[in-house]
């Protein structure tokens, strides 16, 4: 018996929005990730971009266990002389929530082509309003 591939004209994407608000951010981050490489699929396939499209909706709002809220650093270098940059999770969810979550998504993507492909398909929002309602987007409850 062989093994099915699916071609890139038979899959289907599907948009998703997500609602993180007071909800733990390693855990969705987690499946937010496992949707947007379509690990979730029956027809999943690594070479393949078989995922969805997420809507991540209340990003400013996302809970955080522990001390990790004020310890937990990010860091950014210019390049230059004393060009590093230190800002704290509390700092960033402010600021940059959808920096945050990018970069948390990424780090669980594959590190090539198609991982920043697949990143392409991720849109964060702050607010509990987001501009992509003519694609007609499903309400997904992460648990």
């Amino acid at each position: 018996m062989k093994t099915y591939i699916p071609k890139v004209s038979e899959i289907q994407k599907q948009w998703y929005v997500v609602d993180v608000a007071d909800k733990s951010f390693g855990r969705q981050i987690n499946k937010i990730a496992r949707i947007l490489m379509g690990k979730t699929k029956p027809i999943y396939t690594p070479h393949l971009d078989c995922g969805d499209y997420v809507i991540i909706v209340n990003a400013g709002k996302v809970k955080i266990s522990g001390n990790k809220m004020t310890e937990k650093k990010y860091y950014r270098y210019s390049g230059y002389p004393g060009g590093l940059t230190e800002r704290t999770f509390e700092q960033m969810l402010t600021k940059t929530p959808d920096r945050l979550f990018r970069k948390a998504v990424s780090g669980m993507m594959p590190k090539n082509r198609l991982g920043r492909k697949m990143l392409k398909k991720l849109f964060v929002y702050d607010g509990p309003d987001h501009p992509h309602k003519a694609q007609k987007p499903e309400p997904l409850e992460l648990n």
